[in-house]
């Protein structure tokens, strides 16, 4: 409130307006406690302080989202907060735990998709933006930690969203507690998909939305203990029967009545319908259409909704039968009859009509006919039939209408509730009231009465909870709040529902009475309540009353209140349908034993709704509430529109100025210590020096300036009203202060610069003549010096010319002298050298002679060594070639050698001889081109020379055309002749010119395109020295094999076949098999072979298959054990990865059909990683094993035709020794190393890999992708908590800053303090780097890892910022640029190795952090911020920023208005083209990458010099892993 206190002359006040209901304005004058005000449109008006209210000047740009926030909580703030909110599209406020909701009349899908549920899911109350999800997730988790039941009260006048704001909650709900789908559909399926059904029979068009809500409806949606959504149930109250029977223009009645008349041709002829100005209960209002709504359409939908909700087709027909019936009911017309007070049926068609009713409800006409026209009166005499007259026969016509039609809604409900199930075990709830406002027409009825009465109602359970929140605040702050005073409106209840003298009770007497009319009943209430202070009785009408409700008085007209309150049945019409042949239509009318068992007193339509109003306020008192308030903000249903005067109505209507008024009644003005130290600390700069905490700092200044009746809370201080404005005044009189101290200063200054530049010009004045006095006296001084330079050269050179013709003479006579001498020298060192050469050459033939008599020698003691030796070698081979078996196993090995030896040589001969033929043919090919090119060449050349010649031969012959000839003219014809053929002899030279020209371009064509021929040919010349080089390996490869050819024949002629090879021998034939990579493993197959002897085949049978199984299975067992361990890594080769390659290469488990090995070696990864799911150390040890086995197993396999072929098909001919041997001649696949290493396990070589192996691959990609995933996603759940506070900035207490010098140091603290959450990510990214790094994580995979880390928190900030209006601020913006920065430096220190682009992943937040500290945004164009500031934000994102963006450190604005008006064009234009309106983010949480990724980014892997561990270097079984050195 406003006082002569707060307001002083500057200050900007609100005032109100007729037309616009407040504006604003600025006091120039206060006299006798009225101020003079000028508003902003430029009138000025006197008002009284009193009705003045002040202004915020400092309010945020954009409004704030909780209206408690606000400095001066009055209307005015209230409705310009709520309509700044509403031009930026940000339709939901806060006030308290109240949400306000306000209709945009236009779709805005990215407000309620599915990612936006995810965000306010567990989200802490106030902490995002406003919103309908909020109060949904509040109302439930309160129901799940609490286990009480909640409600959530959606109420606002028609038009206003209710419904729609309903079906948000239902999603949100169903989105926390879904439970799987009964019979194809959810629980909030099934209630959303009765809605169509439900709009169809209780909606209609009203003058204020064309879709109203004609009743009330709770929907009670249960719980299991477990927070699933188990049941739920829809009650309704009080449907609008008489708008069956009466409607005013230009509204409609029920939907169905249309949608039947606009069903298909069949259904019409059925019903016997027509169109609906035919009917009289349609035809009464001219609007039967709705605008962008087809009533055919919406009927196949309804018929689809009633299948839905479990409607059957026979029940179908049925109901839409009754509302036919409805319809020719309300046909038929009544005259006078012969007797007195009697009806009849006129004649034609209202008989029509009425045998057509009698036959949908499947009566008798005639008994129809009676129930209409005539009464039956029961005396303990006689029965009496009585007749009626027409208008009571039109009366009863519809109540009869009426009471068919409410009955049939309250079976639609019924059958509803009865679809969807409700389950009895259910503890909790969460209840969703949608109803009426409170309505105040020109003309209120019995409608309006029972709407306003639940209002009441409502508005006291509202004023309780918001007293009640006031209360747990105050207690919550430890404050004192006892004299604090409320009002209720427990009197305006009294009035209505008290007995036995309510305003209820007294119309349910008057309707008792049979001769009771309005007239009486308002005379009662006259008597009755004419002195309670709620009740006016109006001046100019009889039976009009007057209430004095909280949103105002209401004038009701009680003429129909009688009829319209009376809820029984005639009998007459009780027993015509209760007889009905229609089982349908019979059950909607139990027989009268059932109904008169049910009930033996008077009811109602208002006692009914009493008890109704009743339970449910008993329902929502043992819930704990949660208050929606829908608000329409303009009549015209129009987005982009909002009317003062409407909003300011609702407001009042809804209960939101009163629950305001409760809090002014107490401290209507709260503000945490930071923020009212922020805002007044210059009030007390001395606080602000000392080291006080903030509540003592607070109280400091409130006490200096002498401020009584405030409240220091815990966190906040308590204000009362009209605090806040003094507190202004008095900082805005600070503040003016400053500023005259400023610009005292700032002259001062301006006086000072200019002094100053008076004296410097004085003192250049100075300098100059001093310098022109000093400039003469240097040019004579100049002068001296220069005649004293020329007398020195002058004497120097004379000096230097008699010093060189000495000069000269001294090094002549030097010369000859020195010549003399070189030459003795000379001829003495060429007789020198001359003897030395003869000396050497006599020594070197007498050396010679000498080496090749000692040569000679060594080669004849050599021979007779060597002989010596080889016949000791015969007689040792002769002695030990006693086995045949032997000689002949050994005999059969070098044929098969030579026989594979014959055919590589053939094979290198045929690819000689094919290279050479491809060779000669492309040759040729080249040098048949190369001729023609050269013939063309010649040609042209031939070509030009012959042009060159002929126009050397044209110009020739051209003298008479050039040189002048004297002629003489004997006539004028001989004149012309020459004239012509000098003409026509320029012409010929320019053809010849042209055609010069011709052939010159054409020789440049020919050069250009012999430069090509001849750059083709040498290019071809390269190819064919590449393909001879080529050709020459080959051919030394041949010479190798013939060698070896030769060689082996020789050995296999020399040695008889009887014969044992030697040891030498085998020796030599095992180095030459493993030189060519053959494995000595494979030797064991050839011991089956049938050239074994006798002797020799038992012993080999003896030896069981079973103990080779038994040492396979213990090598295997030796192997899984050592690879559990920690093995470690051999440079940055991990071992185990290397272990188990070389194994199961050696033991060929890469080719065979069935093997246990792949899944022992799965199972122990998988057991190892599921151990330690949150240990990155060991997921990165598994993750650089696993990546590096994928690696050799990808450039080793390869699929083989026999992976799909039955595992009982032998082995194909390639797995014997010449198909090994084919095998190394193949090509090389891309990557793999083939260097030969001593062992020949070594080698990485491609295998044929059979199914399990394939399998094996398979499971081992799909192990790194899932090993990946979980560190991955360790990470996120490690820094997710930090970046939850690293998008706000901490606030730190002005009041423990301090000046002067001790400032840097404890600006330096609190900078440290600001950026430890970013310094904790930072860390952790560190720590994780490391972790990797020193698991030798392959680089490519670090990369990923950290590009999707750096996406995550790219979404997690942005998608906070967008939805956290306080993050948007200037100071919040530096301090997330600051943490970017950190960040930065982690990537640069990280190198792009590792980190790769991961920095270019967070150019979202980086853009949207750029735009907020920015400065001059007014200035920003769209263009500029769209394609230049912020090119990768959409223009929603764009546009959610600026509106909530708000600084705090220097008061600027945001961008300018026409920029958000270009925006929401652009919104507008997007939405119409049905592109997606959602400003959020998604988190990408795949795979990025694929096997052949791995595979190219990874380095060849060499394998030799891997030491196994000691368990396995101890085994003889697995000697083939120990290196071997030559």
């Amino acid at each position: 409130m406003g006082t002569a206190v707060n307001i002083i002359v500057g200050s900007h006040v609100w005032v109100e307006d007729p037309d616009v209901a407040w504006i604003d304005g600025e006091v120039k004058k206060i006299t006798n406690g009225e101020a003079e005000i000028e508003r902003t449109d430029g009138k000025k008006v006197v008002r009284k302080l009193s009705k003045v209210y002040p202004k915020d000047v400092e309010a945020p740009a954009g409004g704030v989202d909780d209206m408690t926030k606000l400095s001066y909580l009055h209307e005015p703030g209230v409705l310009q907060n709520l309509k700044t909110r509403y031009e930026l599209n940000e339709i939901y406020t806060y006030t308290g735990n109240i949400l306000i909701a306000i209709n945009p009349f236009q779709k805005l899908p990215h407000l309620y998709d599915t990612h936006m549920m995810q965000q306010y899911k567990g989200a802490p109350f106030g902490e995002l933006s406003p919103h309908v999800f909020a109060i949904a997730d509040v109302a439930y988790r309160a129901m799940v930690h609490e286990g009480k039941s909640n409600s959530i009260l959606v109420s606002g006048e028609s038009g206003a969203g209710k419904t729609e704001t309903t079906k948000m909650l239902m999603r949100y709900l169903a989105f926390l507690g879904g439970r799987a789908a009964t019979e194809g559909r959810t629980v909030e399926q099934q209630v959303l998909g009765s809605n169509p059904v439900l709009e169809a029979f209780g909606n209609a068009k009203t003058v204020r939305n064309n879709n109203s809500s004609r009743f009330g409806k709770f929907v009670e949606i249960q719980f299991d203990k477990h927070g699933r959504i188990s049941g739920a149930a829809i009650r309704t109250y009080l449907l609008e029967r008489s708008r069956v029977c009466q409607i005013s223009d230009p509204e409609r009645n029920y939907h169905c009545f249309y949608l039947l008349c606009a069903a298909p041709q069949e259904e019409i002829e059925k019903y016997k319908l027509g169109h609906p100005k035919t009917f009289h209960y349609l035809n009464q209002s001219k609007c039967h259409e709705l605008v962008g709504v087809s009533d055919a359409d919406e009927y196949l939908a309804t018929r689809r909704a009633m299948d839905v909700v479990g409607i059957s087709k026979h029940e179908q027909e049925a109901i839409f039968r009754v509302v036919a019936a409805i319809l020719h009911l309300g046909n038929i017309d009544f005259a006078k009859g012969k007797e007195a007070d009697s009806s009849v049926i006129k004649e034609d068609k209202p008989k029509f009509h009425l045998k057509t009713a009698a036959e949908l409800l499947m009566c008798d006409p005639v008994a129809l006919e009676d129930a209409l026209c005539k009464r039956v009166m029961i005396t303990p005499e006689e029965v009496i039939k009585r007749s009626l007259d027409p208008r009571s026969a039109e009366i009863s016509r519809d109540g009869l209408a009426k009471t068919i039609y409410s009955r049939l809604f309250d079976w639609l409900v019924d059958k509803i509730n009865v679809s969807i199930g409700q389950d009895p075990q259910s503890k909790c709830l969460i209840g969703v009231l949608d109803i009426y406002g409170f309505e105040s027409f020109k003309h209120n009825s019995f409608e309006q009465f029972c709407i306003n009465y639940t209002n009441e109602k409502l508005q006291q359970h509202f004023n309780q909870h918001v007293f009640k929140m006031e209360q747990e605040e105050y207690k919550r702050e430890a404050i004192d709040w006892s004299y604090i005073e409320f009002v209720d409106n427990q009197d305006v209840l009294d009035l209505i529902e008290k007995k036995p003298g309510g305003i209820v009770a007294l119309l349910d007497e008057a309707c008792m009475f049979p001769k009771s009319t309005h007239e009486t009943f308002s005379n009662k209430l006259y008597q009755t309540f004419k002195v309670h202070k709620r009740f006016v009785k109006p001046k100019l009408s009889r039976t009009d009353f007057i209430i004095s409700h909280y949103a105002g008085e209401v004038q009701y007209q009680s003429d129909q209140f009688l009829d319209k309150n009376k809820d029984y049945i005639v009998p007459e019409h009780q027993d015509l349908l209760s007889a009905s042949k229609c089982s349908f239509a019979a059950g909607l009318f139990p027989s009268v034993g059932e109904e008169t068992s049910k009930s033996s007193k008077f009811s109602s339509i208002g006692s009914r709704f009493k008890l109704q109003l009743q339970s449910l306020m008993e329902t929502l008192n043992a819930t704990e509430p949660h208050y929606i308030r829908c608000v329409k903000p303009n009549n015209l249903l129009k987005p982009a529109i909002f009317e003062n005067d409407n909003v300011m109505r609702q407001l009042r209507c809804g209960g939101v100025l009163e629950a305001i008024r409760i809090s002014c009644a107490g401290f209507p003005t709260r503000r945490p210590f930071f923020e009212f130290i922020h805002r007044f600390g210059l009030l007390a700069p001395e606080v602000l020096q000392g080291s006080y905490e903030e509540k003592v700092a607070c109280t400091k200044i409130l006490e200096k300036w002498g401020l009584k009746g405030f409240q220091i809370g815990k966190t906040k201080v308590f204000l009362r009203a009209g605090q806040m404005a003094e507190l202004d005044a008095r900082r805005a009189e600070v503040l003016n202060n400053a500023a005259k101290v400023i610009q005292r200063r700032i002259r001062t200054h301006i006086a000072r610069k200019q002094f100053i530049a008076l004296r410097k010009a004085a003192i250049s004045l100075q300098s100059l003549c001093r310098g022109k006095l000093a400039c003469k006296i240097y040019a004579q001084i100049k002068r001296q010096a220069a005649a004293v330079k020329i007398q020195k050269n002058t004497r120097g050179h004379h000096a230097r010319k008699a010093y060189k013709k000495l000069k000269v003479s001294v090094l002549m006579v030097q010369t000859v002298l020195r010549a003399m001498d070189a030459r003795k020298r000379f001829r003495f060192r060429k007789q020198t050298e001359a003897a030395i050469i003869i000396q050497a050459r006599w020594r070197c033939h007498k050396a010679f002679s000498f080496y090749k008599r000692l040569k000679r020698g060594a080669l004849v003691a050599q021979c007779k060594w060597r002989g010596r030796v080889a016949k000791k070698e015969l007689r040792k081979l002769k002695m030990a070639a006693r086995d045949t078996g032997a000689l002949k196993e050994a005999k059969d090995k070098l044929e098969k050698q030579l026989e594979e030896l014959t055919w590589r040589l053939q094979l290198e001969k045929r690819l000689r001889t094919d290279l050479e033929e491809t060779k000669a043919q492309e040759i040729a090919k080249l040098q048949d081109a190369l001729e023609v090119m050269q013939k063309k060449v010649d040609e042209a050349n031939a070509l030009v020379v012959k042009e060159r010649e002929a126009a050397k031969k044209a110009i020739e012959e051209a003298p008479p055309v050039i040189k002048e000839t004297p002629v003489y003219v004997e006539d004028t014809k001989k004149v012309e002749s020459l004239m012509e053929e000098n003409r026509s002899l320029k012409v010929s030279l320019e053809q010849e010119k042209q055609n010069c020209d011709d052939w010159k371009r054409k020789y440049t064509e020919a050069q250009e395109s012999g430069e090509e021929s001849r750059r083709k040919l040498e290019e071809t010349e390269k190819r064919v020295h590449q393909l001879q080089e080529s050709l020459k390996g080959l051919e030394e490869k041949m010479t190798n094999l013939e060698s070896e050819n030769k060689v082996f024949r020789q050995q296999a002629v020399s040695m008889a076949p009887n014969k044992f090879l030697s040891g030498r021998s085998r020796s030599i034939i095992q180095r030459t098999e493993s030189g060519r990579g053959y494995e000595d493993t494979r030797m064991h197959v050839d011991l089956h072979s049938p050239s074994l002897n006798q002797r020799d085949l038992p012993e080999a049978e003896d030896k069981p298959q079973k103990s080779l199984n038994e040492k396979q299975q213990e090598n295997q067992e030796l192997l899984i054990r050592c690879i559990t361990q920690n093995l470690g890594f051999a440079g940055n080769r991990p071992i185990a990865a290397c272990i188990i390659y070389k194994c199961l290469l050696q033991w060929r488990s890469f080719e065979v059909e069935r093997t246990t090995v792949f899944d022992r070696i799965i199972q122990t990864i998988g057991h190892a990683i599921e151990k330690t799911q949150d240990n990155n150390d060991i997921l990165a040890y598994w993750l650089s094993n696993a990546s590096t086995l994928l690696l050799l197993l990808q450039r080793t396999l390869k699929a083989s035709a026999a992976a799909a072929m039955t595992p009982l098909r032998r082995r194909s001919s390639s797995a014997s020794l010449f198909g090994r041997m084919s095998q190394s001649f193949r090509g090389n696949p891309q990557g793999v190393n083939l260097s030969f290493v001593t062992g020949g396990v070594e080698t990485l070589r491609q295998v044929e890999a059979k199914y399990p192996a394939l399998l094996f691959k398979q499971q081992l990609t799909a192990y790194v992708e899932k090993i990946y995933g979980m560190i991955r996603d360790n990470l996120k759940k490690e820094i997710s908590p930090l970046l939850g506070l690293c998008i706000q900035a901490p606030r730190t207490s002005r009041a423990s800053l301090v000046k002067g010098s001790s400032r840097s140091v404890a600006n330096t603290a609190a900078q440290q303090a600001l950026i430890a959450h970013w310094q904790g990510i930072v860390k952790s990214l560190g720590n994780f780097l490391n972790t990797l790094k020193a698991n030798h994580v392959p680089p490519f995979l670090v990369r990923k890892v950290f590009t999707q880390i750096f996406s995550f928190i790219n979404v997690q900030l942005f998608n906070s910022l967008l939805l956290r209006r306080e993050c948007c601020s200037f100071s919040n913006g530096e301090y997330v640029k600051a943490g970017l920065a950190e960040l930065e430096h982690w990537c640069f220190t990280a190198t792009d190795e590792y980190a790769g682009s991961a920095w270019d992943e967070l150019k979202h937040i980086r853009q949207a952090i750029g735009f907020l500290v920015i400065h001059q945004k007014p200035k920003k164009t769209l263009d500029e911020i769209s394609h230049q500031l912020c090119p990768v934000l959409s223009i929603q994102q764009l546009y959610r920023i600026s509106t909530m963006y708000w600084d705090d450190k220097y008061g600027t604005h945001s961008v300018s208005p026409d920029v958000i008006s270009s925006m929401r064009v652009s919104m507008t234009e997007d939405s119409n083209h049905a592109v997606s309106n959602s400003f959020l983010l998604d988190d990408d949480s795949s795979i990025p990458f694929s096997v052949d990724d791995i595979s190219k980014s990874m380095e060849q892997i060499d394998i030799a010099d891997i030491e196994p561990p000691l368990p396995l270097r101890e085994n003889s079984g697995f000697s083939f892993l120990v290196p071997r050195t030559n």
